[in-house]
């Protein structure tokens, strides 16, 4: 069955995270994605451990399901093509900034006066409106500037600024992206027409962030501290069992009733810091302890046995190696496995979302660099002749 997006093109003018996993998302999803590279290809290409030169870890994870051209686009002619190839296409993305992206002629003004059914979107650290508009943003810059770095000052050590240990910023703002590209198409299959899409790091992730954190300045004045008090309680962690580390979250007024059976802790189901979510979530440094204490004297498997007969939300700690043999990835097939034709035997992730009537899909592996760019310039309309001599000029590269 083909996809969802089966019959939309997106031209991908992205590099990094951000926007190729996105893209990656749309593509899983049955998009036709083109992805667009210099002669030097999408920076992931070198990062990470590999098998081949510009084949890195990094870029396989985010590249599955495209096609890659090359364009030189500090040339003419470059310019010229790309223009032409955002022609055959329902989408087009970058994350450039707007100094640069005005620079190379790629103003959202030409682009949908040429193809007023466009969705041209563009990705970049922070609105194209503000101060901030040009300068360099990359995950770490917009954990600083979002305030992720100051929430980790409860957790880490002397109370520092810490980063996440994940691309976070970037990977958030992809689910912009993404949704952002289907309500578009929605739009458009309505009215027949496009519309230009602005999707900024810094923005989303402080609206991420303030969901919970917004706490008293959701009001104005502000009645009470911003940061929402137990997530910042430094005991909010998985506990140290007898032989290892375990989450425990009871939440629900009867979790915690069972919690305290469960512990031999009949003394605390009446204590009035503990009654209900409002009075323990004040004191929540409190009862953190005392879970901490609880969990202690146990071991493992005989926490998860007897909280999951309780239903009260526990699992234990996994490591990054634990996922590869994880049980309930294994039985869902998530792990999908497939040979390459140049890097071998590879490991990928099964997309995610599932659906019933359009199901996503791993159609195509990672592309070389400039692996399909005789085909997808014949498909924008260039002669052989053409593409030969932009292949002899350097605008593009073969990279079959």
């Amino acid at each position: 069955m083909a996809g969802a997006l089966d019959g939309v093109r997106i031209v991908d003018l992205t590099t990094v995270i951000l926007g190729p996993w996105a893209t990656q998302m749309l593509g899983d999803m049955g998009a036709d994605v083109i992805k667009v590279e210099t002669h030097v290809g999408d920076t992931t290409r070198h990062t990470g451990d590999r098998r081949n030169p510009e084949m890195a870890a990094f870029f396989m994870a985010t590249n599955r399901n495209k096609r890659s051209v090359v364009l030189d686009l500090r040339q003419e002619e470059g310019r010229e093509a790309l223009f032409k190839l955002v022609g055959t296409a329902d989408v087009f993305v970058h994350n450039m900034r707007p100094s640069i992206a005005t620079k190379l002629g790629l103003d959202d003004e030409k682009f949908l006066k040429a193809y007023p059914k466009l969705v041209y979107v563009k990705t970049y650290g922070f609105r194209g409106d503000g101060p901030m508009a040009n300068k360099p943003a990359y995950d770490d810059v917009i954990q600083a500037a979002s305030g992720v770095t100051d929430l980790n000052t409860v957790i880490s050590e002397g109370g520092e600024p810490r980063y996440v240990p994940t691309i976070m910023a970037d990977k958030t703002s992809s689910f912009h992206v993404v949704s952002a590209v289907l309500a578009a198409l929605y739009h458009r299959e309505k009215s027949g027409e496009g519309q230009v899409i602005e999707v900024p790091m810094f923005e989303a992730l402080v609206d991420y962030l303030m969901v919970e954190h917004m706490n008293g300045a959701a009001f104005d004045p502000p009645i009470a501290d911003m940061g929402y008090a137990r997530l910042l309680n430094k005991m909010r962690k998985p506990y140290k069992t007898q032989d290892g580390y375990l989450c425990v979250l009871p939440y629900t007024d009867q979790n915690w009733q069972d919690m305290f059976k469960i512990a031999g802790r009949e003394d605390l189901m009446e204590d009035p810091r503990f009654v209900d979510l409002a009075t323990r979530t004040r004191h929540s440094g409190e009862i953190y302890g005392i879970l901490e204490d609880l969990v202690a004297t146990r071991s493992t498997a005989e926490l998860e046995k007897t909280l999951n007969a309780a239903a009260i939300p526990v699992q234990k700690v996994n490591t990054k190696e634990d996922l590869l043999s994880d049980e309930q990835l294994a039985a869902t097939g998530f792990w999908q496995f497939a040979d390459h034709p140049t890097e071998g035997r590879i490991r990928l992730t099964d997309p995610p979302v599932r659906f019933s009537k359009s199901p996503s899909s791993i159609r195509l592996l990672q592309p070389r660099l400039g692996e399909q760019s005789a085909e997808v310039l014949g498909e924008a309309g260039f002669s052989e002749e053409e593409i030969a001599g932009m292949f002899a000029a350097g605008v593009s590269k073969d990279g079959r």
